[in-house]
């Protein structure tokens, strides 16, 4: 990309390197804008940049941030024989697409060629690096570097600033991924532009204070008079049931009926523990026990119900969250559609199912589903964009070519580099067959006058053969009837002179003198032609030689048959007189 680069004279760390940072999209945010962030996401970004307020660490984390610079301190000298130079820290920035990017980059050589991002050590990570499997939560941040600062490549590299614990791999510059990039930054924009602060985040969802029912007390005497609270207890239980959710909807009222489940199951176990008690004194006391049966069964019938009602608006709310992005993203792709026509995009697939998946929370998943939608967009605006540079190129390049390309809905859909390769090819090979059908016309067109001219200068030399025998049998029939004259007034023969044809504007004049000399193998003179054959040039321009048609070189081809034919007669007669 050809980009207009700012250094900024700031050290990384320091307020005023904090301060111009406000001012632009940062490569460190770049991840979270994308969806991919390992420690923020998208949703938290666009509210830190709604607000302007940014993120206090806490000890531990600037603790951490500490070992990191500290690590970077003692890593450069392991680290610059491998980038083939000496590495400088640098925040540098661009305007591209209307966006204003920032970069800071742990370590840039002189040449501006190589890039150093140093990570501090964890396992996971170090395995990441040995595999050159790297996440693009660090990708998408290396991305946004080697834009911002023009440099081919990163050294990427993971270390505490031991050589024991220090891995690396290196990250090529993508022009595609730079486009990517771009398209995942503009598309944040937009939403941030819509963007409107949620209501305040309600405090973590615990379950409300459940009603605790009655101690259920069962006692049996020895005058088989049975003493409880059931009646009382039955009451409660079924006061508590109707204040069980039917439909719940919100975090804390699933909270709230999952502790409600909970409560029924122990009421459940309370009234079985109560029978055995009771049992346990007399044996047998039916109206006791159908009591007990008929509350267990309402506990347990509410609870089941209320587990199984929970699980399907679970379901519910979560296949209506989908249904919901997947049309997000439909409309998205239709406007663009829309503004393609005719050409379209191809299917953008989301796995928004898969975003929820193992998300138990409404907020999240609702928060998962939303990062889900933008990296869609995301991805749909790209092919837009694609297709929108290759209809660009096709317009201005294949005038007149259109016919050659009837599959254009799906070259549109080729990187760009590629349709033009397939754009040049096939207008090569068109303009190539042009030629070749013009060269072939040419030659054609070139033996038919040939041929033309080979059959008009058989058709002279048959009139003028006519013409020779016509006058040999009347001089013949002359000299049979006429004296016989002395050789001293013996007179020339007359020679045929057939009247050359007018030039006719449909038969260009193209034949120079000099190209009749070529082609007859003897030189002529145009006073020869006008003066003995009563041929004159079809066209000439003052100063300049006149020039001749095909047709009239057929007739000089004719005439100068007849011409030889009867100076040989003439003088054969002299001769003989």
């Amino acid at each position: 990309m050809n980009l207009q680069r700012i250094t900024h004279d700031v050290q990384q760390g320091t307020g005023p390197w904090l301060r111009l940072r406000e001012g632009f999209d940062t490569a460190s945010e770049a991840p979270a804008a994308l969806g991919v962030g390992k420690y923020v996401t998208r949703a938290e970004l666009l509210r830190r940049k709604h607000t302007g307020i940014a993120e206090e660490h806490g000890p531990a984390t600037l603790a951490k941030f500490r070992a990191g610079h500290e690590a970077e301190a003692s890593a450069r000298p392991l680290v610059e024989p491998i980038a083939g130079g000496d590495l400088y820290p640098v925040t540098m920035s661009v305007e591209v697409a209307g966006l204003r990017l920032l970069a800071s980059l742990d370590g840039l050589t002189l040449d501006g060629v190589t890039a150093w991002e140093t990570k501090l050590w964890n396992e996971e990570l170090a395995a990441n690096v040995r595999a050159g499997t790297l996440p693009e939560h660090y990708t998408v941040q290396m991305d946004q570097e080697l834009m911002v600062s023009g440099a081919e490549r990163c050294l990427f590299t993971c270390t505490d600033g031991t050589p024991e614990r220090f891995v690396s791999c290196w990250y090529e510059a993508d022009p595609a991924k730079f486009e990517a990039l771009i398209d995942g930054w503009i598309r944040f924009h937009k939403d941030l532009a819509a963007y409107v602060l949620p209501e305040p985040a309600a405090e973590p969802v615990t379950a409300a204070q459940v009603e605790t029912l009655p101690a259920v007390a069962v006692r049996m005497d020895g005058a088989l008079v049975v003493q409880s609270n059931l009646p009382a207890f039955g009451a409660a239980l079924k006061a508590f049931v109707s204040r069980v959710p039917r439909q719940p909807s919100t975090d804390q009222e699933f909270a709230d009926t999952e502790a409600a489940c909970k409560a029924l199951k122990r009421a459940e176990e309370a009234l079985d523990a109560a029978e055995a008690n009771a049992l346990a004194s007399l044996s047998d006391v039916e109206a006791m026990r159908r009591m007990v049966a008929d509350f267990r069964t309402l506990a347990r019938d509410t609870r089941l119900a209320s587990e199984k009602m929970v699980e399907r608006r679970k379901r519910d709310l979560k296949e209506q969250a989908v249904m919901s992005a997947r049309a997000a993203l439909q409309s998205h792709v239709d406007l663009l559609n829309a503004e393609l026509a005719p050409m379209r995009l191809l299917p953008v697939v989301v796995d928004f199912a898969g975003a929820i998946k193992g998300l138990r929370s409404i907020a999240s998943m609702q928060d998962a589903l939303d990062t889900a939608l933008a990296q869609g967009k995301i991805a749909a605006d790209s092919q837009a964009r694609g297709i929108r540079a290759n209809v660009a190129h096709f317009q201005k390049s294949a005038v007149g070519m259109e016919f050659l390309f009837s599959d254009l809905g799906q070259l549109v859909h080729k990187a760009h580099d590629d349709f033009e390769s397939v754009l040049a090819s096939r207008i090569r090979k068109q303009l190539d067959a042009v030629v070749e059908q013009e060269i072939k016309r040419k030659a054609d067109e070139q033996a038919r006058v040939a041929a033309e001219a080979q059959r008009l200068a058989a058709e002279q030399i048959r009139q003028a053969q006519e013409a020779e025998r016509a006058a040999q049998a009347a001089q013949q029939q002359a000299a049979a009837t006429a004296p016989t004259p002395t050789p001293a007034s013996a007179a020339p023969a007359a020679v045929a002179r057939p009247v050359a044809p007018i030039p006719s504007p449909a038969d260009p004049a193209t034949l120079k003198l000099g190209t009749i000399c070529d082609r007859l193998g003897f030189i002529v003179r145009a006073d020869f032609l006008a003066d003995t054959l009563h041929i004159r040039p079809a066209s000439k321009a003052d100063g300049r030689p006149g020039l001749y048609t095909e047709r009239q070189f057929a007739v000089i081809c004719g005439q100068l048959v007849s011409h030889v034919g009867a100076m040989a007669e003439l003088y054969a007669q002299e001769v003989a007189a």
